[in-house]
């Protein structure tokens, strides 16, 4: 049963993983867009990316879960 609920909990890391890595491109590319546009709204830029660089310290946190340190 341990070993189940093992591959469960690794499973279900993957696909919040994934899903965060897809909301990070997503963000990537709305803020890209933004930039480029001349009205953009500096308060919702700074908004996005601070977004964006809350997303890539989850999408560590995941992986170091996911991959741990192994000690040579």
């Amino acid at each position: 049963m341990k070993n189940f609920n093992q591959m469960d909990r690794i499973e279900v890391l993957r696909i919040r993983l994934e899903a965060q890595r897809r909301e990070h491109r997503d963000l990537d590319s709305a803020i890209d867009a933004l930039q480029e546009s001349p009205g953009a709204d500096p308060l919702v830029l700074k908004r996005l990316k601070k977004q964006k660089l809350s997303l890539k310290d989850s999408i560590r946190s995941l992986e170091d879960q996911l991959l741990p340190d192994i000690i040579a």
